[in-house]
């Protein structure tokens, strides 16, 4: 399969035509070879810089962003994993709960419910400094 070639003039500084003079003798180049490998290598380059210049930063802030939900979801995975863990080591030995201990079971359960909805609609985390002791 042949390929269509166009021709181009251009111009050249003089040291600049002495180097593609240079690489053009070595055996199997020649100067059309080597310009339009150059020419390639250029603007892949040019592409690559372009691409990495209007989307790397915003690629690069998203994974942190991604990275730090990740590590959030891991505590508190963690989190609940280990409060459910504690809380079943210290209710085991509980009886059957009666009505009255369902009743404090389930405002308890409201009133956790009601926290929560708080905290979220203001926006703050039980996990920073002192944020126990605000919202209780």
């Amino acid at each position: 399969m042949k390929t269509h070639k166009i021709r181009h003039q251009l111009f050249l500084d003089a040291p600049i035509s002495q180097r593609l003079e240079a690489l053009a003798e070595k055996p199997g180049m020649n100067k059309s070879a080597v310009l339009a490998d150059a020419v390639k290598a250029w603007l892949d380059r040019r592409g690559t810089n372009e691409l990495d210049d209007r989307f790397g930063q915003r690629l690069n802030r998203i994974s942190a962003q991604l990275n730090r939900i990740e590590r959030d979801q891991k505590i508190v995975l963690e989190s609940l994993a280990l409060f459910v863990r504690l809380t079943l080591l210290r209710d085991a030995h509980l009886p059957e709960p009666d009505a009255a201990a369902r009743a404090m079971a389930r405002d308890r359960f409201e009133q956790f419910v009601a926290q929560l909805g708080r905290q979220l609609s203001q926006g703050s985390q039980s996990l920073t400094p002192g944020a126990f002791e605000e919202g209780m």
